[in-house]
């Protein structure tokens, strides 16, 4: 159940959505407008009598170019909305599945890692992919999942659900929390893993907003604080993530890599990986130090 190429609909059938409101608005868009233009190709004929009643100071060809400009930019702008759909289907279902196999992938011995955090887990996609490591390396460590389930146990008990039907529930810790105040001990954590979370930080300020930005740097620095010193994270999101790298420098991390582009959501996305170095590191004028556990 853990391989990578596995069918999309069973992954769909555990899973579910996230966006997936999105993805009927989107189509709901796109149905609308396809039925206009069928209309307009339909009743071409009355549609370019209407406007030549309607604006006889226009030529009769004038009026049918503009009937016909508009019934085809709908068709069009149709056909955008179903990719846009498209799209995120695959973004919110395949793609993160895969690139959760690829994050996992990117640790090199799972064996010894015996303290997981996944920030912003979800349905628990990424979260299950590091439990079913895990459970493969006969490893005796655990996988926190955190995000901030604003309904409470609803929520949790689905992701929950989702780890016991992929098998993995015992290695499975679900927590409510802040990723800008990580409720967990200073040098906790050998892996931190987080998939497309990381923008949704501070977006009541505006996304693009200097507050916004703070407020993601504040939460990467968290990461940083959880992670044991010579401990691995690994971050795949959204658009900021030339951000995270400056910010990863500025906090002196060790091994930051970026992956290639991979388009997901309509939009760019990469991994960053890093490794906290085993020496002393420096944040906000403390000292956070632990020898490796």
């Amino acid at each position: 159940m853990g391989k990578a190429g596995r069918d999309w609909m069973h992954v769909y059938a555990i899973y579910g959505m996230d966006e997936w409101h999105s993805l009927v608005l989107t189509l709901l868009q796109g149905s609308v407008l396809s039925v206009s233009s069928f209309l307009f190709m339909t009743y071409f004929g009355q549609i370019c009598h209407f406007l030549v009643r309607s604006f006889p100071f226009f030529p009769i060809q004038v009026c049918s170019f503009a009937a016909g400009f508009v019934g085809s930019l709908m068709a069009l702008v149709a056909v955008c909305f179903f990719v846009t759909a498209a799209n995120i289907w695959y973004s919110d279902v395949i793609l993160h599945w895969k690139m959760s196999q690829r994050i996992v992938s990117m640790v090199g011995d799972w064996s010894n890692v015996k303290t997981a955090l996944d920030i912003g887990c979800g349905r628990g996609i990424l979260l299950n992919a590091v439990a079913m490591q895990l459970k493969k390396e006969g490893s005796s460590g655990r996988v926190v999942g955190m995000d901030l389930w604003l309904d409470g146990q609803k929520s949790m008990s689905s992701t929950l659900r989702t780890a016991a039907i992929e098998g993995v529930q015992e290695y499975v810790t679900c927590r409510s929390g802040d990723a800008r105040n990580l409720p967990f001990m200073d040098n906790y954590f050998d892996v931190v893993v987080s998939a497309v979370f990381l923008h949704t930080v501070g977006k009541e300020f505006g996304h693009k907003s200097s507050a916004a930005a703070a407020e993601r740097a504040k939460t990467l620095q968290e990461v940083v604080r959880v992670l044991k010193p010579g401990g691995m994270a690994i971050i795949w999101d959204l658009v900021y993530v030339p951000e995270y790298v400056q910010r990863l420098h500025e906090l002196k991390m060790q091994e930051i890599r970026v992956s290639e582009f991979v388009p997901a959501f309509m939009v760019q996305s990469h991994i960053v990986s890093f490794r906290k170095p085993h020496h002393q590191v420096q944040l906000n004028g403390h000292d956070w130090r632990s020898s490796i556990a």
